[in-house]
This record gives C-alpha cells, sequence and structure tokens, in this order.
C-alpha cells in the first residue's frame, strides 16, 4: 500500500493588506502576508512574506522568512530566510540558512547555526536579549511621565 505523502500547507492564514497599518504586536497560527505597515512585533507559527510595498518596525519571528519590503527589527528564522534584491533589513538575522539577493541592504550582526547545538544556544542568548530590552524598555517608560519628561 502506497504511503500517503504529506503536502505543506501554502494557503495563506493571514494578510495585511497595502492600505493597512496596525499598531501593536501580532502574532499568527499560520502562513502570514504583510504588504502594509506594522509598528510591533510579528510573531508566527509557519512562514511569513513582507511585500515590496511593507514597512515594519518590529521584530520578526517565523520559520520561512520571505522579505521584500523594509524591516527596521530583528529577525529570528527558525529554519531559512530569504532577503530579496528590493529588501532592507536594519537589525540583528538569527536563522539556520540565509539567502541574500544582489542588491539587498542588510545593517546588523548575523548569526546562521548549522547544527542543532549552535542554533540551541543563539536561539537562547536572543531571547534572553530580548528579555533584557522589554525589562529596560519598561524601566525607561515607568521613570518618565506622559510629556516625555523625566520625573526624577
Amino acid at each position: 500500500m502506497a504511503e500517503k505523502v504529506k503536502q505543506k500547507d501554502f494557503s495563506v492564514n493571514t494578510i495585511l493588506g497595502p492600505s493597512s497599518t496596525v499598531y501593536g504586536d501580532v502574532v499568527v497560527g499560520g502562513f502570514t502576508r504583510v504588504d502594509g505597515n506594522l509598528y510591533g512585533d510579528l510573531n508566527v507559527k509557519g512562514r511569513i512574506v513582507i511585500g515590496e510595498k511593507a514597512r515594519l518596525k518590529s521584530n520578526v519571528a517565523g520559520s520561512f522568512i520571505t522579505i521584500g519590503g523594509v524591516v527596521y527589527g530583528n529577525i529570528m528564522a527558525s529554519e531559512c530566510l530569504i532577503i530579496l534584491s528590493t529588501g532592507l533589513v536594519l537589525g540583528d538575522i538569527l536563522t539556520r540558512r540565509i539567502q541574500a539577493d544582489d542588491g539587498c541592504m542588510l545593517h546588523g550582526k548575523i548569526v546562521v547555526c548549522k547544527d542543532e547545538y549552535s542554533w540551541q544556544h543563539a536561539f537562547a542568548e536572543y531571547q534572553d536579549a530580548q528579555l533584557v530590552k522589554q525589562v529596560l524598555a519598561k524601566g525607561v517608560t515607568a521613570s518618565k511621565d506622559v510629556s516625555g519628561y523625566d520625573k526624577s
């Protein structure tokens, strides 16, 4: 009896259209495409496609990530990251594989892990760094009043 081959699901779960702007963190359980603006972290359990017109000021996490637009923030791709010729990344990258097309622009630290041990170690460091940034950000905002002036 022939074995059933498990097919990958490429149906898009969430689309942020070109005239959309979202302020706040977004968590999605499947394939996500962003063509608009996002000001908040994007955390996807699956594939992410960031279109040419997309502008993100956020940390991006997913399995397979393709970037054609602008991302100002860190990227964590657990499987593969592809940066197209129209892509611009201003932030650190952590992935297992990377492909950067001719003409793309990158500014930040890039860590590519080939084995599981390296990945687990780098991923733990990434999570620790994110936690420290969150704690520091909360400490800074707690010491300022609504007008932005320091209370101390």
